[in-house]
């Protein structure tokens, strides 16, 4: 165990961040743990704000991952409403943007991610709109609701989960729903046209209207409010709200002025950590979104923006510091609700590593597993209103299991014996 006067600081006031500062002191850890955030909100969990919360099926208290008695009884420090502007890693000191520098022995960058902005006229309008942290979906929810109420219309620029999950609350309030994507399917760029056209297919029948092929390229608006969203081809669809849902990029900004090594864009961006979720200087971390992994199972390093990375990740890394052992390899997994459709993924199988897709059920109801093999060896898997199957799953990942397709797509086959 390392020693009690050591000082481990985490910058992040995330799921993962609190995660971490949890285990270190289940691990016994007795040092100083100082949590810094730059939200004023103590650390909560993404999934409700685009689910439940966005919902309002859920209270707002339920979001967060502990109560905020929790961090005094735990002796974790906390720093809200901050933020650190530089790290001087010969000094081993954090720099706040209220000037205040604080010295650490070991540190955790949990930062995440941000969402992509859209880079068009009219984004200063009041309409327009991101969502990533809880503020945005405190404002989100009242606009939904008062879109249902009025049937104003929501454009949404992205076809991804998030955007997914916002048609699929807005269609719940009531409101008109298009949604802008050039691509020719939902979910092309995560799991391909196969399957994602089931998701258009649903949300259709809810209403939605999609336009694929084509970019939002001007929001326009009278008296500071959206009146009409324009796109590449031409088209003006109506508009009161615009959601721009065109992904997230990782928020490396403090690692880069560090000097630490980064993962390029083209390869998915984030901080580069080895297995022990170590960057390029042995008394810093990472984890959450923002780490860049390396997945031998995979290829190479991958960056996962999903919940289930933040909630294993940052205990991973907690380990790592405090000086055992740790291997992070993980299978990427995440899950999805939208409408009556619940959906859990493992693995990564995006266009151009796969060549055939296996489907096992009834698509038709929606109650099926798809499997993404490459030279017959299972990449991914996404079970979609079947349950209890996740952890199979991924041992067919783990093992690079190669089942007969034909027994892969027989519900009667059980899905376990492919296994072995």
């Amino acid at each position: 165990m390392v020693d009690a006067d050591q000082t481990f600081v985490i910058v992040g006031g995330g799921l993962a961040g609190a995660k971490a500062a949890e285990t270190l002191r289940a691990e016994g850890f007795t040092g100083r743990v100082i949590l810094i955030g730059d939200e004023r909100d103590h650390p909560y969990e993404r999934p409700p704000l685009s689910k439940g919360y966005l919902l309002g099926k859920e209270d707002r208290d339920s979001v967060f991952v502990h109560e905020p008695a929790w961090y005094a009884q735990a002796d974790v420090e906390l720093h809200l409403g901050q933020t650190v502007v530089a790290i001087d890693r010969g000094a081993k000191t954090v720099r706040l943007g209220d000037g205040a520098v604080i010295g650490y022995d070991k540190l955790l960058l949990v930062t995440g991610a941000e969402p992509r902005r859209l880079d068009v006229p009219g984004t200063g309008l009041a309409g327009v709109h991101h969502l990533r942290r809880l503020a945005h979906a405190d404002r989100l929810r009242h606009v939904l609701a008062a879109l249902g109420r009025d049937n104003g219309h929501l454009v949404i620029a992205g076809a991804g989960w998030i955007g997914l999950e916002i048609a699929s609350a807005a269609r719940e309030y009531g409101a008109e729903v298009t949604v802008v994507e050039p691509e020719p399917t939902p979910l092309h760029a995560v799991i391909g046209p196969e399957v994602g056209q089931m998701f258009a297919d649903l949300h259709a029948e809810h209403g939605v209207r999609f336009h694929f092929g084509a970019k939002l390229t001007e929001i326009t608006g009278q008296d500071g409010l959206v009146l009409a969203a324009r796109t590449d081809d031409g088209e003006e669809h109506p508009a009161h709200d615009v959601l721009a849902a065109i992904g997230a990029a990782p928020r490396t900004a403090l690692a880069e002025s560090a000097g630490l090594a980064l993962v390029d864009r083209a390869h998915g961006g984030g901080i580069a950590v080895d297995a022990g979720l170590r960057t390029s200087d042995p008394d810093i971390y990472a984890a959450g979104d923002v780490a860049a992994v390396p997945y031998s199972d995979f290829g190479g390093r991958l960056r996962v923006e999903h919940w289930a990375n933040a909630l294993n990740g940052g205990p991973a890394a907690a380990r790592s510091m405090l000086g055992q052992e740790v291997t992070y390899d993980r299978v990427p997994y995440f899950f999805s609700d939208q409408y009556d459709v619940g959906l859990e993924y493992s693995g990564w199988a995006p266009p151009g590593t796969y060549d055939q897709v296996v489907v096992r059920g009834d698509a038709g109801k929606r109650e099926f597993i798809a499997f993404w093999l490459k030279e017959g060896r299972v990449l991914a898997g996404m079970n979609v209103n079947v349950w209890d199957v996740t952890e199979t799953i991924q041992t067919l990942i783990r093992k690079g299991a190669r089942p007969d397709p034909d027994a892969l797509a027989d519900p009667s086959v059980p899905l376990a014996s492919l296994t072995d």
